[in-house]
């Protein structure tokens, strides 16, 4: 099996997702999201059911409304890298996380659904990485107004990841 172990380079992501890429360990990218699945699914698998709707501070999402991003932007994310991939030139369109939120009832859900729908989109995302010739990995397109690789989505799929498990961390004692 191939790996993918060039990091992205400025050029090829908006300066916003500089921080989550950042976060992403040198390395294959698929290895990292495969290895993030797991310890994902482990912490969170920990958590209790009733716990999933607690919120440090009013506000604030829930663990499970964390968790139901995870799924929806992974799928943005995972969206944005077919259409590049495939050499789609038409410019993407943002997605204004906090209305997708609004409007999921996570809250309604069980955390435990909320983790095997993660799973679900994390392994449909590494099928679909792993079905890539080298040369789609620097496939750039324009997201959100920005151009981005195909290379640097996967990065920010990690990344993107990595940040939320920190905030369930520091903030939700996950």
């Amino acid at each position: 099996m191939p790996t993918y172990t060039e990091r992205p380079g400025a050029a090829e992501f908006a300066p916003y997702y500089a921080p989550y890429i950042e976060r992403v360990p040198n390395g294959d990218i698929i290895g990292t999201l495969e290895t993030q699945l797991d310890s994902t699914l482990a912490a969170l698998s920990k958590v209790p059911e009733e716990r999933g709707t607690f919120r440090y501070e009013p506000g604030k999402w829930s663990i499970n409304d964390i968790v139901c991003h995870l799924s929806d932007a992974e799928r943005v994310f995972a969206y944005r890298t077919l259409r590049i991939a495939r050499g789609d030139k038409t410019p993407l369109s943002a997605f204004e996380q906090d209305d997708y939120v609004a409007v999921a009832g996570a809250d309604g859900r069980d955390l435990s659904e909320l983790l095997e729908e993660f799973a679900s989109v994390r392994r449909a995302t590494l099928t679909l990485l792993r079905s890539f010739d080298p040369e789609v990995w620097t496939r750039q397109g324009v997201a959100n107004g920005n151009p981005v690789t195909v290379r640097a989505l996967a990065y920010i799929m990690a990344g993107h990841e990595r940040h939320h498990l920190r905030v369930l961390s520091e903030r939700y004692g996950v």
